[in-house]
């Protein structure tokens, strides 16, 4: 895609706000300098310039914890090798979950009833 149709498809909300996807500066260094590696299982774009600098670009909200961990490594220069999405995954192997933390998808310990009261932990004996 050439630059002009990237501009023409760019929205107002890039010059204005730096939480929806990319600011103004990460889309003119992408534009010019960027070139595209690869995507994730989450849309998440990743670019690296001549320099090596490597930068992501998510597809929905800017949350950190969305990179999965190969591509984590990759960004933080611990692997020179392109992750792969179609590479075999152990079956032991979880898949990947952004940090749901202060939402309502947030991991909750079991409570503990003993006695009829209810505890945090069950203490050892």
């Amino acid at each position: 895609m050439c630059g002009f149709k990237k501009i023409k498809k760019m929205n107002l909300k890039i010059f204005f706000t730096w939480w929806n996807r990319q600011t103004f500066g990460t889309f003119l260094k992408t534009l010019f300098f960027g070139k595209f590696v690869g995507k994730d299982e989450f849309g998440n774009k990743y670019y690296k310039n001549k320099e090596n600098e490597r930068w992501v670009i998510y597809s929905n909200n800017v949350e950190a914890t969305k990179i999965t961990s190969d591509w984590f490594m990759w960004m933080h220069h611990t692997i020179d090798k392109i992750p792969n999405n179609n590479e075999k995954k152990y079956n032991w192997q979880k898949k990947h979950l952004e940090n749901k933390t202060g939402f309502k998808d947030a991991y909750k310990p079991i409570k503990i009833k003993k006695n009829n009261k209810l505890k945090k932990y069950e203490t050892w004996k």
